[in-house]
């Protein structure tokens, strides 16, 4: 997959090369001084900042290492990277850290955890399994965090086809956690795949049941409805979705299901 350079990184890029010489450099965001006396308070600052605006929390993470913000500053400049849909670079700095730090096993899970996601944003499905699996030999047996990275490792292998793997994975992950609405709505769709349609079924609606707000339980449900032909019952579940999160993936692809419906019938 190619990626789209974002722009304000391409412009820095272009101005620290001198492609800009004759125009002004742009005013830098204004943002406050790293508080080196609290780091903690630094930290969730800088990581809450990742979120919303990637641009700035890459230059605030880059000023404290300077002032020896040390591993927390380089996770969230790596977080920064991935914000900035850098999925290479942000996934190799987390696997990196996640190497270096000796401890707590839960951050270095966590940080291969986030290592897997960005690896598979880059569409990378060898190396987001490979974090994964490799959080998962330090996660706790019976935790939360080896629920979830089962789950996102299912959801790679699903990438890959590899349905009976992910059912696997699915199937852990839900004896640690039963009744996780994402790993009934995962699991359903790689019954789906594996053309066990009833199984699928069950599954979806169980996920629905735990979390009826929950768009991917909505969305597999809908498209089990649709292979039963139960039209009315998918187009409820699709409406639904997009009223709970108009500008999701999933609502794009209940919009495009209901189009289609239209057109037929």
């Amino acid at each position: 997959m190619k990626r789209h350079a974002n722009r304000t990184a391409a412009a820095l890029f272009l101005i620290t090369t001198g492609a800009y010489a004759a125009s002004p450099a742009p005013t830098a965001p204004q943002l406050p001084e790293p508080d080196t006396k609290r780091p903690d308070v630094t930290y969730e600052f800088c990581l809450n900042m990742t979120r919303q605006e990637p641009e700035k929390s890459f230059l605030f993470s880059g000023r404290w290492l300077d002032l020896g913000g040390g591993d927390p500053a380089r996770h969230c400049q790596a977080l920064s990277l991935i914000g900035l849909k850098d999925y290479s670079r942000g996934a190799q700095k987390l696997e990196e850290l996640a190497e270096q730090l000796q401890n707590p096993a839960p951050l270095r899970t966590a940080m291969l955890a986030q290592a897997g996601q960005a690896w598979l944003l880059e569409e990378k499905i060898g190396r987001a399994y490979e974090a994964q699996s490799a959080g998962l030999k330090l996660a706790a047996k019976g935790s939360k965090e080896q629920s979830n990275l089962l789950v996102d490792r299912a959801a790679t292998l699903a990438e890959g086809k590899k349905y009976r793997e992910a059912v696997d994975d699915l199937n852990l992950a839900l004896s640690i956690r039963p009744g996780h609405a994402d790993a009934l709505a995962f699991r359903a769709s790689a019954h789906r795949h594996l053309d066990a349609i009833d199984a699928a079924m069950t599954d979806a609606e169980a996920a629905v049941k735990a979390d009826p707000n929950n768009v991917n339980a909505l969305l597999e449900r809908a498209t089990l409805y649709r292979l039963k032909n139960r039209l009315t019952e998918a187009r409820l579940d699709w409406v639904a979705l997009i009223q709970l999160a108009p500008d999701s993936e999933a609502a794009k692809a209940a919009r495009q299901a209901i189009e289609q419906l239209d057109v037929k019938y």
